[in-house]
Protein backbone atom coordinates (compact mmCIF):
# COMPACT_ATOMS: atom_id res chain seq x y z
CA UNK A 1 0.00 0.00 0.00
CA UNK A 2 1.05 3.43 -0.80
CA UNK A 3 1.88 6.22 1.76
CA UNK A 4 -0.11 9.75 1.74
CA UNK A 5 2.66 12.07 1.04
CA UNK A 6 0.56 15.31 -0.16
CA UNK A 7 -2.71 16.61 -1.04
CA UNK A 8 -4.34 19.30 -3.07
CA UNK A 9 -7.91 20.52 -3.15
CA UNK A 10 -9.50 22.67 -5.59
CA UNK A 11 -13.19 23.48 -4.92
CA UNK A 12 -16.36 21.97 -6.86
CA UNK A 13 -20.47 22.16 -5.49
CA UNK A 14 -22.54 18.85 -4.71
CA UNK A 15 -25.23 18.20 -3.34
CA UNK A 16 -24.98 15.01 -0.43
CA UNK A 17 -28.38 13.50 0.43
CA UNK A 18 -28.93 10.37 2.56
CA UNK A 19 -31.29 7.51 2.52
CA UNK A 20 -33.67 5.96 4.88
CA UNK A 21 -32.58 2.31 5.68
CA UNK A 22 -35.19 0.42 7.79
CA UNK A 23 -34.90 0.47 11.70
CA UNK A 24 -30.84 1.65 11.40
CA UNK A 25 -30.11 3.89 14.21
CA UNK A 26 -26.74 4.06 14.01
CA UNK A 27 -24.82 6.54 11.55
CA UNK A 28 -22.42 4.55 9.74
CA UNK A 29 -18.96 5.83 7.97
CA UNK A 30 -17.86 3.61 4.78
CA UNK A 31 -14.67 4.41 3.28
CA UNK A 32 -13.60 3.21 -0.35
CA UNK A 33 -10.43 2.40 -1.34
CA UNK A 34 -9.15 3.30 -4.84
CA UNK A 35 -6.26 2.33 -5.97
CA UNK A 36 -4.64 2.51 -9.17
CA UNK A 37 -1.13 1.94 -9.95
CA UNK A 38 0.78 4.20 -7.08
CA UNK A 39 -2.51 5.84 -5.93
CA UNK A 40 -4.39 5.82 -2.63
CA UNK A 41 -7.59 7.96 -1.73
CA UNK A 42 -10.63 7.54 0.91
CA UNK A 43 -14.00 8.19 0.16
CA UNK A 44 -16.61 9.13 3.25
CA UNK A 45 -20.12 8.32 2.58
CA UNK A 46 -22.23 8.98 5.84
CA UNK A 47 -26.06 7.18 6.14
CA UNK A 48 -28.40 8.00 8.81
CA UNK A 49 -31.90 7.61 10.05
CA UNK A 50 -33.14 10.36 9.04
CA UNK A 51 -33.13 11.81 5.26
CA UNK A 52 -31.16 14.74 5.39
CA UNK A 53 -30.45 17.50 2.39
CA UNK A 54 -27.66 19.65 2.45
CA UNK A 55 -25.81 21.69 -0.14
CA UNK A 56 -21.95 22.74 0.78
CA UNK A 57 -18.92 23.74 -0.88
CA UNK A 58 -16.55 20.45 -0.73
CA UNK A 59 -13.27 20.04 -1.74
CA UNK A 60 -11.31 18.16 -4.96
CA UNK A 61 -9.07 15.55 -3.59
CA UNK A 62 -6.06 14.55 -5.58
CA UNK A 63 -3.71 12.57 -3.21
CA UNK A 64 -0.42 11.31 -4.28
CA UNK A 65 1.41 8.40 -3.14
CA UNK A 66 4.69 6.72 -2.99
CA UNK A 67 5.78 3.97 -5.27
CA UNK A 68 3.69 0.96 -4.32
CA UNK A 69 4.91 -2.27 -5.11
CA UNK A 70 1.52 -4.21 -5.26
CA UNK A 71 -0.01 -4.41 -8.54
CA UNK A 72 -3.34 -3.29 -9.25
CA UNK A 73 -6.35 -6.15 -8.64
CA UNK A 74 -9.38 -3.44 -7.91
CA UNK A 75 -9.35 -1.92 -11.30
CA UNK A 76 -13.07 -1.83 -11.49
CA UNK A 77 -13.00 0.45 -8.07
CA UNK A 78 -10.77 3.30 -10.09
CA UNK A 79 -12.29 6.37 -10.71
CA UNK A 80 -11.13 8.79 -13.71
CA UNK A 81 -12.26 12.32 -13.97
CA UNK A 82 -13.17 13.08 -17.27
CA UNK A 83 -11.46 9.90 -18.40
CA UNK A 84 -7.98 11.30 -18.14
CA UNK A 85 -4.80 10.09 -16.30
CA UNK A 86 -1.56 12.36 -15.51
CA UNK A 87 2.08 11.25 -17.27
CA UNK A 88 2.76 10.46 -12.89
CA UNK A 89 -0.06 7.85 -12.92
CA UNK A 90 -1.86 10.15 -10.62
CA UNK A 91 -5.86 10.10 -10.98
CA UNK A 92 -8.48 12.97 -9.58
CA UNK A 93 -10.91 11.61 -7.21
CA UNK A 94 -14.71 13.42 -6.44
CA UNK A 95 -16.29 12.56 -3.13
CA UNK A 96 -20.31 12.19 -4.30
CA UNK A 97 -23.53 10.43 -3.02
CA UNK A 98 -26.15 8.84 -5.20
CA UNK A 99 -28.43 11.13 -6.88
CA UNK A 100 -32.27 11.01 -6.47
CA UNK A 101 -32.25 8.87 -9.83
CA UNK A 102 -29.32 6.59 -8.82
CA UNK A 103 -30.59 6.86 -4.75
CA UNK A 104 -32.37 3.05 -6.14
CA UNK A 105 -29.61 1.52 -7.36
CA UNK A 106 -26.82 2.76 -4.65
CA UNK A 107 -29.07 1.66 -2.10
CA UNK A 108 -29.03 -2.09 -3.62
CA UNK A 109 -25.35 -1.98 -3.95
CA UNK A 110 -24.90 -1.15 -0.87
CA UNK A 111 -26.14 -4.51 0.41
CA UNK A 112 -23.98 -6.90 -1.15
CA UNK A 113 -23.42 -5.77 -4.80
CA UNK A 114 -19.83 -5.51 -6.32
CA UNK A 115 -20.38 -5.40 -9.48
CA UNK A 116 -21.42 -1.59 -10.23
CA UNK A 117 -18.46 -0.16 -12.28
CA UNK A 118 -17.38 3.55 -12.19
CA UNK A 119 -18.69 5.56 -15.40
CA UNK A 120 -16.42 7.98 -17.44
CA UNK A 121 -19.32 11.09 -18.53
CA UNK A 122 -19.35 14.42 -18.37
CA UNK A 123 -20.42 15.02 -14.60
CA UNK A 124 -18.34 13.86 -11.89
CA UNK A 125 -19.03 9.95 -11.52
CA UNK A 126 -21.52 8.84 -8.65
CA UNK A 127 -19.31 6.42 -6.42
CA UNK A 128 -20.65 3.04 -5.31
CA UNK A 129 -20.03 1.07 -2.16
CA UNK A 130 -18.59 -2.19 -2.94
CA UNK A 131 -19.07 -4.71 0.00
CA UNK A 132 -18.92 -4.44 3.80
CA UNK A 133 -16.66 -1.37 4.34
CA UNK A 134 -14.83 -2.49 7.18
CA UNK A 135 -13.92 -5.39 4.85
CA UNK A 136 -12.92 -3.06 2.35
CA UNK A 137 -10.29 -1.03 4.25
CA UNK A 138 -8.95 -0.74 7.85
CA UNK A 139 -8.27 2.71 9.35
CA UNK A 140 -4.78 2.25 10.36
CA UNK A 141 -4.24 4.47 13.68
CA UNK A 142 -0.06 3.85 14.11
CA UNK A 143 -0.02 4.81 10.56
CA UNK A 144 -1.81 8.60 11.28
CA UNK A 145 -0.06 8.63 14.39
CA UNK A 146 3.02 8.45 12.27
CA UNK A 147 1.90 11.55 9.75
CA UNK A 148 0.75 13.94 12.68
CA UNK A 149 3.66 12.86 15.20
CA UNK A 150 6.68 14.19 15.28
CA UNK A 151 9.30 12.42 11.87
CA UNK A 152 10.80 9.96 12.63
CA UNK A 153 14.93 8.83 12.44
CA UNK A 154 15.66 7.81 8.77
CA UNK A 155 16.52 4.10 8.71
CA UNK A 156 19.39 4.90 6.26
CA UNK A 157 20.80 6.90 8.76
CA UNK A 158 19.89 4.02 11.80
CA UNK A 159 21.90 1.50 9.38
CA UNK A 160 24.85 4.14 9.15
CA UNK A 161 25.19 4.91 12.76
CA UNK A 162 24.90 0.97 13.38
CA UNK A 163 27.99 0.36 11.12
CA UNK A 164 30.23 3.23 12.70
CA UNK A 165 29.30 3.73 16.07
CA UNK A 166 28.51 -0.07 17.22
CA UNK A 167 31.09 -3.04 17.36
CA UNK A 168 32.99 -5.71 19.04
CA UNK A 169 34.68 -2.74 21.31
CA UNK A 170 31.59 -1.00 21.98
CA UNK A 171 28.61 -2.29 21.95
CA UNK A 172 27.24 -5.07 20.05
CA UNK A 173 23.20 -4.69 19.34
CA UNK A 174 21.22 -7.33 19.49
CA UNK A 175 17.90 -5.77 18.82
CA UNK A 176 16.12 -2.51 18.09
CA UNK A 177 13.29 -0.86 19.20
CA UNK A 178 10.94 2.37 19.42
CA UNK A 179 12.29 4.84 21.45
CA UNK A 180 10.81 8.37 22.79
CA UNK A 181 7.74 9.62 23.95
CA UNK A 182 6.09 8.76 20.70
CA UNK A 183 8.08 5.97 19.28
CA UNK A 184 9.81 8.17 16.48
CA UNK A 185 13.18 7.10 18.15
CA UNK A 186 15.25 3.61 17.96
CA UNK A 187 16.44 2.23 21.00
CA UNK A 188 19.65 -0.26 20.09
CA UNK A 189 19.67 -3.15 22.84
CA UNK A 190 22.48 -5.53 22.59
CA UNK A 191 25.68 -6.23 24.90
CA UNK A 192 28.00 -3.41 26.33
CA UNK A 193 31.77 -4.35 25.85
CA UNK A 194 33.43 -1.77 28.28
CA UNK A 195 33.28 0.45 30.89
CA UNK A 196 29.61 1.92 30.14
CA UNK A 197 31.57 5.77 30.74
CA UNK A 198 33.90 5.50 28.53
CA UNK A 199 31.92 3.78 25.72
CA UNK A 200 29.59 6.03 25.77
CA UNK A 201 31.95 8.84 25.24
CA UNK A 202 33.41 7.27 22.26
CA UNK A 203 30.07 6.46 21.16
CA UNK A 204 28.42 10.14 21.29
CA UNK A 205 32.40 11.20 19.65
CA UNK A 206 31.38 8.47 16.26
CA UNK A 207 28.18 9.89 16.43
CA UNK A 208 28.93 13.55 15.79
CA UNK A 209 31.36 11.92 13.37
CA UNK A 210 29.16 10.28 11.11
CA UNK A 211 25.91 12.37 11.31
CA UNK A 212 27.21 16.19 12.70
CA UNK A 213 24.27 17.95 14.87
CA UNK A 214 21.40 15.84 13.95
CA UNK A 215 20.82 13.02 16.73
CA UNK A 216 21.12 12.97 20.71
CA UNK A 217 22.30 9.98 21.89
CA UNK A 218 20.89 8.78 25.11
CA UNK A 219 22.36 5.70 27.49
CA UNK A 220 19.72 4.81 29.53
CA UNK A 221 19.03 1.20 31.86
CA UNK A 222 17.90 -1.45 29.17
CA UNK A 223 13.90 -1.95 29.80
CA UNK A 224 12.45 -5.05 31.09
CA UNK A 225 15.80 -6.46 32.05
CA UNK A 226 16.02 -8.84 34.74
CA UNK A 227 19.58 -9.61 34.56
CA UNK A 228 22.23 -6.76 35.79
CA UNK A 229 25.23 -6.24 34.29
CA UNK A 230 28.48 -8.18 34.35
CA UNK A 231 30.64 -5.50 35.27
CA UNK A 232 28.10 -4.31 37.67
CA UNK A 233 25.02 -2.10 37.52
CA UNK A 234 22.20 -2.53 35.11
CA UNK A 235 21.92 -3.18 31.79
CA UNK A 236 22.31 -0.35 29.48
CA UNK A 237 20.65 0.24 26.18
CA UNK A 238 21.28 3.24 23.59
CA UNK A 239 18.47 5.62 22.17
CA UNK A 240 18.47 7.58 19.15
CA UNK A 241 16.06 10.58 18.91
CA UNK A 242 16.27 13.76 16.67
CA UNK A 243 17.72 16.77 18.17
CA UNK A 244 14.70 18.78 17.37
CA UNK A 245 12.46 16.19 18.77
CA UNK A 246 14.22 15.53 22.19
CA UNK A 247 15.22 19.25 23.10
CA UNK A 248 13.22 22.01 24.50
CA UNK A 249 11.79 24.60 22.39
CA UNK A 250 13.11 28.31 23.17
CA UNK A 251 11.17 30.57 25.46
CA UNK A 252 8.20 32.56 23.68
CA UNK A 253 7.22 35.53 23.57
CA UNK A 254 3.84 34.95 25.23
CA UNK A 255 5.76 33.43 27.87
CA UNK A 256 7.63 36.13 28.67
CA UNK A 257 4.56 37.98 28.91
CA UNK A 258 3.12 35.36 31.19
CA UNK A 259 5.91 35.54 33.41
CA UNK A 260 6.03 38.99 33.76
CA UNK A 261 2.44 39.46 34.94
CA UNK A 262 3.15 36.34 37.48
CA UNK A 263 5.99 38.11 39.24
CA UNK A 264 3.95 41.68 39.55
CA UNK A 265 1.21 39.53 40.94
CA UNK A 266 3.74 38.22 43.15
CA UNK A 267 4.87 41.32 44.40
CA UNK A 268 1.31 41.91 45.09
CA UNK A 269 0.93 39.40 46.96
CA UNK A 270 4.61 39.74 48.69
CA UNK A 271 3.14 43.40 49.82
CA UNK A 272 -0.27 42.03 50.99
CA UNK A 273 1.40 39.61 53.60
CA UNK A 274 3.49 42.54 54.99
CA UNK A 275 0.00 44.34 55.45
CA UNK A 276 -1.42 41.31 56.95
CA UNK A 277 1.87 41.19 59.31
CA UNK A 278 0.07 44.34 60.80
CA UNK A 279 -2.79 43.31 61.84
CA UNK A 280 -2.91 44.62 65.09
CA UNK A 281 -2.87 48.03 64.05
CA UNK A 282 -5.05 47.69 60.78
CA UNK A 283 -8.64 49.43 61.10
CA UNK A 284 -10.86 47.52 62.54
CA UNK A 285 -13.66 47.03 59.54
CA UNK A 286 -10.84 45.95 57.54
CA UNK A 287 -10.07 42.87 60.06
CA UNK A 288 -13.53 42.17 60.42
CA UNK A 289 -13.85 41.72 56.21
CA UNK A 290 -10.36 39.32 56.35
CA UNK A 291 -10.90 37.31 59.56
CA UNK A 292 -15.05 37.34 60.03
CA UNK A 293 -16.63 34.23 57.48
CA UNK A 294 -19.77 36.13 57.48
CA UNK A 295 -18.45 39.96 56.39
CA UNK A 296 -19.88 40.51 53.06
CA UNK A 297 -19.56 44.21 52.20
CA UNK A 298 -15.69 45.17 51.42
CA UNK A 299 -14.24 48.05 53.08
CA UNK A 300 -12.59 50.98 51.81
CA UNK A 301 -9.10 49.68 50.24
CA UNK A 302 -7.81 53.29 50.68
CA UNK A 303 -7.25 52.92 54.39
CA UNK A 304 -5.17 50.23 53.75
CA UNK A 305 -2.35 52.64 51.94
CA UNK A 306 -1.16 54.43 54.83
CA UNK A 307 0.36 50.84 55.74
CA UNK A 308 1.94 49.90 52.42
CA UNK A 309 5.31 51.34 53.35
CA UNK A 310 5.82 49.36 56.46
CA UNK A 311 4.69 46.23 54.69
CA UNK A 312 7.55 47.09 52.15
CA UNK A 313 10.16 45.12 54.33
CA UNK A 314 8.29 41.83 54.60
CA UNK A 315 7.68 41.97 50.96
CA UNK A 316 11.28 42.97 49.99
CA UNK A 317 12.73 39.91 52.04
CA UNK A 318 10.36 37.76 50.19
CA UNK A 319 11.13 38.38 46.80
CA UNK A 320 14.64 38.55 47.60
CA UNK A 321 14.68 34.93 48.91
CA UNK A 322 12.57 33.98 45.48
CA UNK A 323 15.20 35.76 43.79
CA UNK A 324 18.48 33.85 45.30
CA UNK A 325 16.42 30.78 44.93
CA UNK A 326 16.36 30.96 40.97
CA UNK A 327 19.94 32.81 41.19
CA UNK A 328 21.15 29.39 42.75
CA UNK A 329 19.53 27.62 39.75
CA UNK A 330 21.38 30.03 37.23
CA UNK A 331 24.62 29.64 38.77
CA UNK A 332 24.70 25.63 38.99
CA UNK A 333 23.56 25.74 35.55
CA UNK A 334 25.41 27.81 34.27
CA UNK A 335 29.36 25.92 34.21
CA UNK A 336 27.29 22.60 33.18
CA UNK A 337 26.32 24.67 29.67
CA UNK A 338 22.47 23.71 30.98
CA UNK A 339 20.30 26.31 30.19
CA UNK A 340 16.68 27.14 32.02
CA UNK A 341 14.03 29.08 31.05
CA UNK A 342 12.96 32.20 33.06
CA UNK A 343 10.95 31.80 36.27
CA UNK A 344 7.29 31.86 36.43
CA UNK A 345 6.39 32.73 39.98
CA UNK A 346 3.36 31.97 41.57
CA UNK A 347 1.77 34.20 43.96
CA UNK A 348 -0.11 33.33 46.69
CA UNK A 349 -1.52 35.04 49.90
CA UNK A 350 -0.22 33.13 52.69
CA UNK A 351 3.09 32.69 51.96
CA UNK A 352 3.84 35.29 49.45
CA UNK A 353 4.29 33.19 46.62
CA UNK A 354 4.63 29.13 46.38
CA UNK A 355 7.90 29.60 44.26
CA UNK A 356 8.38 29.62 40.98
CA UNK A 357 8.56 27.29 38.22
CA UNK A 358 11.81 26.96 35.65
CA UNK A 359 12.32 24.84 33.04
CA UNK A 360 15.37 22.99 31.42
CA UNK A 361 15.70 24.36 28.28
CA UNK A 362 18.14 21.73 27.52
CA UNK A 363 19.14 18.15 27.58
CA UNK A 364 21.09 17.39 30.95
CA UNK A 365 23.89 15.81 30.52
CA UNK A 366 23.93 12.92 33.48
CA UNK A 367 22.20 13.07 36.41
CA UNK A 368 25.13 14.66 38.78
CA UNK A 369 24.09 18.03 37.24
CA UNK A 370 20.61 17.10 37.54
CA UNK A 371 21.08 17.00 41.17
CA UNK A 372 23.50 19.64 41.54
CA UNK A 373 20.95 22.12 39.63
CA UNK A 374 17.98 20.88 41.55
CA UNK A 375 19.73 21.19 44.82
CA UNK A 376 21.32 24.79 44.20
CA UNK A 377 17.82 26.68 44.39
CA UNK A 378 16.45 25.08 47.56
CA UNK A 379 19.97 25.79 49.39
CA UNK A 380 20.18 29.13 48.44
CA UNK A 381 16.97 30.23 49.11
CA UNK A 382 17.20 28.19 52.62
CA UNK A 383 20.47 29.73 53.90
CA UNK A 384 18.81 33.30 53.16
CA UNK A 385 15.66 32.19 54.69
CA UNK A 386 17.31 30.39 57.78
CA UNK A 387 19.68 33.68 57.85
CA UNK A 388 16.77 36.29 57.97
CA UNK A 389 14.81 33.85 60.69
CA UNK A 390 17.33 33.60 62.97
CA UNK A 391 17.97 37.81 63.17
CA UNK A 392 14.78 38.15 63.40
CA UNK A 393 14.25 35.92 66.41
CA UNK A 394 17.65 37.74 67.33
CA UNK A 395 15.89 41.20 66.79
CA UNK A 396 12.30 40.00 68.76
CA UNK A 397 14.75 39.82 72.01
CA UNK A 398 16.12 43.05 71.64
CA UNK A 399 14.45 45.98 73.36
CA UNK A 400 16.22 48.35 70.95
CA UNK A 401 14.30 47.05 68.22
CA UNK A 402 10.69 46.79 70.06
CA UNK A 403 9.42 49.86 67.60
CA UNK A 404 9.79 47.82 64.86
CA UNK A 405 7.96 44.20 66.38
CA UNK A 406 4.81 42.65 64.62
CA UNK A 407 2.21 40.91 67.19
CA UNK A 408 1.31 38.05 66.45
CA UNK A 409 -0.35 34.40 67.72
CA UNK A 410 1.76 31.99 69.42
CA UNK A 411 -0.47 29.49 67.97
CA UNK A 412 1.46 30.20 64.59
CA UNK A 413 4.97 28.24 65.86
CA UNK A 414 2.95 24.99 65.77
CA UNK A 415 2.86 25.00 62.42
CA UNK A 416 5.87 23.68 61.64
CA UNK A 417 8.20 21.31 64.42
CA UNK A 418 11.87 22.42 63.18
CA UNK A 419 11.01 26.17 63.23
CA UNK A 420 8.68 26.30 66.27
CA UNK A 421 11.60 23.97 68.20
CA UNK A 422 14.31 26.93 66.93
CA UNK A 423 11.97 29.80 67.86
CA UNK A 424 11.67 28.06 71.35
CA UNK A 425 15.28 27.79 72.06
CA UNK A 426 15.88 31.48 70.96
CA UNK A 427 12.72 33.61 72.20
CA UNK A 428 12.46 31.03 75.78
CA UNK A 429 9.12 29.21 77.45
CA UNK A 430 7.58 32.60 78.00
CA UNK A 431 7.72 34.20 75.32
CA UNK A 432 6.55 30.94 73.02
CA UNK A 433 3.50 30.47 75.93
CA UNK A 434 1.56 33.34 76.09
CA UNK A 435 -1.06 34.44 73.44
CA UNK A 436 0.79 36.50 71.67
CA UNK A 437 4.19 36.96 70.26
CA UNK A 438 6.36 40.06 69.58
CA UNK A 439 8.61 39.19 66.64
CA UNK A 440 10.42 41.09 64.16
CA UNK A 441 8.89 41.18 60.38
CA UNK A 442 12.65 39.49 59.57
CA UNK A 443 10.94 36.11 61.33
CA UNK A 444 7.74 36.11 59.14
CA UNK A 445 10.25 36.67 55.93
CA UNK A 446 12.71 33.85 57.17
CA UNK A 447 9.47 31.87 58.45
CA UNK A 448 7.65 31.58 54.74
CA UNK A 449 10.77 31.62 52.58
CA UNK A 450 11.75 28.28 54.63
CA UNK A 451 8.19 26.97 53.92
CA UNK A 452 8.35 27.97 50.40
CA UNK A 453 11.81 26.24 49.99
CA UNK A 454 10.24 23.26 51.50
CA UNK A 455 7.55 22.70 49.43
CA UNK A 456 9.41 22.93 46.92
CA UNK A 457 11.85 19.78 47.91
CA UNK A 458 9.16 17.72 48.34
CA UNK A 459 9.98 14.76 46.30
CA UNK A 460 7.33 14.75 43.56
CA UNK A 461 6.66 15.44 40.12
CA UNK A 462 9.37 17.81 38.54
CA UNK A 463 9.75 20.10 41.49
CA UNK A 464 12.99 20.38 42.80
CA UNK A 465 12.88 17.75 45.36
CA UNK A 466 11.83 15.40 42.08
CA UNK A 467 14.24 15.84 40.60
CA UNK A 468 16.83 15.51 42.88
CA UNK A 469 15.28 12.53 43.93
CA UNK A 470 15.27 11.56 40.07
CA UNK A 471 18.77 12.11 39.85
CA UNK A 472 20.11 10.53 43.14
CA UNK A 473 17.85 7.30 42.84
CA UNK A 474 16.26 7.27 39.52
CA UNK A 475 12.64 7.15 38.56
CA UNK A 476 11.39 4.01 40.09
CA UNK A 477 12.51 5.68 43.37
CA UNK A 478 10.63 8.89 42.16
CA UNK A 479 7.29 6.67 42.17
CA UNK A 480 7.63 5.44 45.75
CA UNK A 481 8.38 8.99 47.29
CA UNK A 482 5.74 10.78 44.98
CA UNK A 483 3.12 8.35 46.27
CA UNK A 484 4.28 8.93 50.08
CA UNK A 485 4.05 12.61 49.52
CA UNK A 486 0.86 12.67 48.17
CA UNK A 487 -0.69 10.40 50.56
CA UNK A 488 0.51 12.47 53.24
CA UNK A 489 -0.20 15.63 51.52
CA UNK A 490 -4.10 14.59 51.13
CA UNK A 491 -4.45 13.49 54.73
CA UNK A 492 -2.76 16.94 55.96
CA UNK A 493 0.36 15.42 57.98
CA UNK A 494 2.77 17.59 56.02
CA UNK A 495 1.90 21.95 55.10
CA UNK A 496 -0.90 21.46 57.16
CA UNK A 497 -4.02 23.98 56.31
CA UNK A 498 -1.64 24.33 53.11
CA UNK A 499 -1.27 21.21 52.31
CA UNK A 500 -4.57 20.75 49.76
CA UNK A 501 -3.84 23.97 48.05
CA UNK A 502 -0.18 22.96 47.09
CA UNK A 503 -1.29 19.11 46.19
CA UNK A 504 -3.52 20.74 43.70
CA UNK A 505 -0.99 22.75 42.66
CA UNK A 506 1.66 19.99 41.71
CA UNK A 507 -0.96 17.91 40.08
CA UNK A 508 -1.99 20.69 37.78
CA UNK A 509 1.30 22.34 37.17
CA UNK A 510 4.46 20.21 38.63
CA UNK A 511 3.47 16.41 38.25
CA UNK A 512 5.42 15.22 35.12
CA UNK A 513 8.65 13.58 36.22
CA UNK A 514 11.64 15.26 34.57
CA UNK A 515 12.59 13.82 31.27
CA UNK A 516 15.84 11.86 31.09
CA UNK A 517 19.08 12.86 30.89
CA UNK A 518 21.69 11.87 28.03
CA UNK A 519 23.66 9.87 30.21
CA UNK A 520 20.57 8.39 32.56
CA UNK A 521 22.81 5.30 34.13
CA UNK A 522 25.63 6.30 35.67
CA UNK A 523 25.65 6.88 39.83
CA UNK A 524 26.07 10.44 41.32
CA UNK A 525 28.12 8.92 44.11
CA UNK A 526 27.29 9.05 47.87
CA UNK A 527 27.73 12.71 49.08
CA UNK A 528 25.03 13.80 46.35
CA UNK A 529 22.70 10.72 47.85
CA UNK A 530 23.55 12.07 51.59
CA UNK A 531 22.58 15.44 50.75
CA UNK A 532 18.99 14.31 49.17
CA UNK A 533 18.27 12.42 51.71
CA UNK A 534 19.53 14.81 54.54
CA UNK A 535 17.43 17.74 52.45
CA UNK A 536 13.96 15.53 51.95
CA UNK A 537 14.33 14.81 56.68
CA UNK A 538 14.88 18.48 57.41
CA UNK A 539 11.72 19.51 54.71
CA UNK A 540 9.78 16.47 56.55
CA UNK A 541 10.72 18.55 59.86
CA UNK A 542 9.69 21.62 58.73
CA UNK A 543 6.26 21.19 57.31
CA UNK A 544 5.29 19.10 59.89
CA UNK A 545 2.79 20.47 62.27
CA UNK A 546 2.91 20.14 66.27
CA UNK A 547 -0.10 18.48 67.57
CA UNK A 548 -1.36 19.99 70.82
CA UNK A 549 -0.39 17.54 73.51
CA UNK A 550 3.44 17.86 71.86
CA UNK A 551 3.13 21.64 71.54
CA UNK A 552 2.04 21.89 75.46
CA UNK A 553 5.00 19.60 76.48
CA UNK A 554 7.47 21.29 74.36
CA UNK A 555 6.12 24.75 75.63
CA UNK A 556 5.24 25.96 71.69
CA UNK A 557 2.84 28.49 71.59
CA UNK A 558 -0.26 28.53 74.29
CA UNK A 559 -2.35 25.76 73.69
CA UNK A 560 -5.10 26.17 76.75
CA UNK A 561 -5.93 29.16 77.89
CA UNK A 562 -7.39 29.85 82.14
Amino acid sequence: MGTLTSCSFSTVNFKLRSTLIGKDFRDRIELKKLKNKSSLCFLYRGISKREVSFSSSFSKNRCFSVNNNNNNHDSENDVVENGSVSENGVKDSILKTASPEEKEESSSNEFGSDKAKASVSSRPPTISPVGPAYNNFQVDSFKLMELLGPEKVDPADVKLIKDKLFGYSTFWVTKEEPFGDLGEGVLFLGNLRGNREDVFAKLQNRLAEATGDKYNLFMVEEPNSEASDPRGGPRVSFGLLWKEASEPGPTTLWQYVIALLLFLLTIGSSVELGIASQINHLPPEVVKYFTDPNAVEPPDMELLFPFVDSALPLAYGVLGILLFHEVGHFLAAFPKKVKLSIPFFIPNITLGSFGAITQFKSIIPDRSTKVDISLAGPFAGAALSFSMFTVGLLLSSNPAAAGDLVQVPSMLFQGSLLLGLISRAILGYAALHASTVSIHPLVIAGWCGLTTTAFNMLPVGCLDGGRAVQGAFGKGALIGFGLTTYTLLGLGVLGGPLSLPWGIYILICQRAPEKPCLNDVSEVGTWRKAAVVTAIFLVALTLLPVWDELAEELGIGLVTTF
